[in-house]
C-alpha cells in the first residue's frame, strides 16, 4: 500500500489505527478502527450488529485530498466475534466527492443466477453502487453472484452484483405462505447507468415533495 502510485495519505487511511468507514452496500458505518494492517488484507473491530457475514462485498473509504476520498474494495474472509478480516482487492482509488442518492420503492427487478430460474422481485431501494429488493421463494446465499435488471421509468439498468446481506423469512399468516426474502447487493458503478440512476431517483424525490407541498 505505500508504492509511489499513492501518496502516504493514500496509504495511511488503512494503517493500524486508524478510523475509516465502511460501505456494505446497505449503510455506511464511520469510525470504524483498523486493528490490524498487512498488504493484502486488513483486520478491523466493529460493532456487533454492524458485523457483515464472511463473503460480503464492501467499500472502505478514508483520508481525503482536494479531490475526493480514498476508497478500496475488499471481500470479508473471516469475522470473530467483533472483529472483521477484509482481503483487499486492488490498491486505494480516489472516489469523488459528490451526493449520493438512495431511493426510489416498488420497481420491478428480475434476479438472474447461472442455472437457476429467473425471478421477479421489487425494489425497496437503490442507490449507484447497490440495491436492496424483494423476492419470493428464492435460495440467496451471502457472496452470491447475480445479475440484477431494473425498470427505472422508461430506462432499464442491468449490472453483475453480489448479495451482501440477505434475510428470509417464511409467511405464516394467516396460513403458510412462500419464503419471504429481502437481499442487498453490491455492484461496480458505472457512470452511464449510475446517472440513469440518478436522475430516476431524484425525480421521484422532487415529484414526492411536489405532492406533499399541495396536500
Amino acid at each position: 500500500m505505500t508504492g509511489d502510485l499513492f501518496p502516504l495519505e493514500g496509504s495511511a487511511f488503512l494503517a493500524e489505527g486508524s478510523r475509516l468507514e465502511l460501505d456494505n452496500g446497505e449503510d455506511r458505518i464511520p469510525g470504524i478502527r483498523v486493528v490490524r494492517a498487512a498488504d493484502t488484507s486488513v483486520t478491523l473491530s466493529l460493532a456487533l450488529d454492524d458485523v457483515p457475514p464472511p463473503g460480503a462485498a464492501v467499500t472502505l473509504r478514508g483520508g481525503g485530498t482536494p479531490r475526493g476520498r480514498y476508497a478500496i474494495r475488499g471481500t470479508v474472509t473471516s469475522t470473530d466475534e467483533n472483529r472483521v478480516e477484509i482481503r483487499l482487492i486492488g490498491e486505494p482509488e480516489i472516489e469523488q466527492l459528490r451526493h449520493y442518492v438512495r431511493g426510489g420503492g416498488g420497481e420491478n427487478v428480475l434476479l438472474v443466477r447461472p442455472g437457476e430460474v429467473e425471478a421477479i422481485g421489487w425494489v425497496h431501494d437503490i442507490s449507484e453502487n447497490s440495491v436492496r429488493a424483494h423476492f419470493s421463494d428464492v435460495d440467496v446465499r451471502p457472496g452470491a453472484p447475480m445479475v440484477l435488471r431494473v425498470q427505472l421509468g422508461e430506462d432499464v439498468v442491468e449490472f453483475p452484483a453480489v448479495a451482501t446481506k440477505v434475510n428470509a423469512i417464511r409467511q405464516r399468516v394467516p396460513a403458510r405462505g412462500p419464503l419471504m426474502v429481502e437481499l442487498v447487493a453490491v455492484f461496480e458503478e458505472d457512470e452511464r447507468q449510475a446517472k440513469i440512476i440518478r436522475r430516476y431517483v431524484l425525480r421521484q424525490q422532487m415529484a414526492r415533495a411536489r405532492a406533499a407541498a399541495s396536500a
